[in-house]
């Protein structure tokens, strides 16, 4: 499988990865400019970006792209001079390797896209459907509760107005998922929450009214509330981020 056919089946897995590439090099090192490889959240390397030596550093370092979802770039220098440009910025390491040589490699780390699951035939829903693809989510649309799995879902929204709704909020409380909103009135949501007999800490994982308060009327304002509280979860809550630690990534 080349490294292009492996990126699109990670991609279509929704499996973090890091991309590494090699984009200078200095002799005496067994990388070339050019060289790529894949680094997974367990430390596996597939491809070549340097020998035994670099290994580590890049494992590590790609790891911590991983955390913070940013590129860098790895310098991996011998202890002494080196002519390279100077690079604002970058992450620089000492070559273990008595040998020397120098590498700098870009790691870009690939994080899969929000996938929001969306349960209902309504406005609204269809609404939600189009703002997802809007701002590159993933969406899951389910018209009907048959083979509803919350699977690894960021957020679910239930907005089918009736219907297995406590169901469904039972069953992506039960997937751990961390953003679950309910589209119901104040009275009528606080009823089918009473219902479930939810702990305080699950019960705080539902959203009902559901949505920002911007007095959101029609089916897409409603929409449009919805997804920016979807929104302010991912980028403000950190819903959705993973937490990796690897085994064998700091060497040991």
């Amino acid at each position: 499988m080349s490294l292009s056919e492996r990126v699109a089946q990670l991609r279509r897995a929704r499996t973090p990865f890091v991309r590494a590439t090699v984009v200078r090099a200095q002799q005496p090192t067994s990388a070339h400019p050019g060289d790529e490889a894949i680094l997974l959240a367990d430390g596996t390397i597939e491809g070549f970006v340097g020998g035994q030596c670099a290994q580590n550093s890049v494992r590590k370092a790609a790891l911590g792209a991983l955390q913070v979802g940013q590129s860098v770039l790895l310098r991996v220098l011998p202890d002494g001079d080196v002519h390279f440009p100077e690079a604002p910025g970058a992450c620089v390491v000492v070559n273990p390797c008595l040998s020397g040589g120098a590498l700098e490699i870009f790691l870009a780390p690939e994080m899969p896209a929000p996938l929001v699951q969306i349960f209902g035939a309504t406005p609204i829903a269809d609404a939600m459907v189009a703002l997802c693809e809007i701002l590159g989510y993933e969406v899951r649309r389910l018209d009907a509760p048959d083979g509803a799995d919350p699977g690894n879902a960021t957020a679910v929204v239930i907005a089918s107005l009736g219907g297995p709704e406590a169901e469904m909020i039972r069953s992506a409380l039960d997937a751990g998922v961390g953003y679950i909103g309910l589209v119901a009135g104040r009275v009528r949501g606080a009823s089918i929450l009473d219902g479930l007999g939810l702990s305080e800490a699950e019960r705080a994982r539902v959203h009902t009214p559901v949505g920002l308060a911007i007095g959101a009327k029609t089916p897409a304002e409603i929409a449009v509330s919805i997804m920016a509280e979807v929104i302010e979860g991912i980028r403000v809550g950190g819903l959705g981020v993973q937490e990796f630690r690897p085994s064998g990534a700091d060497g040991h």
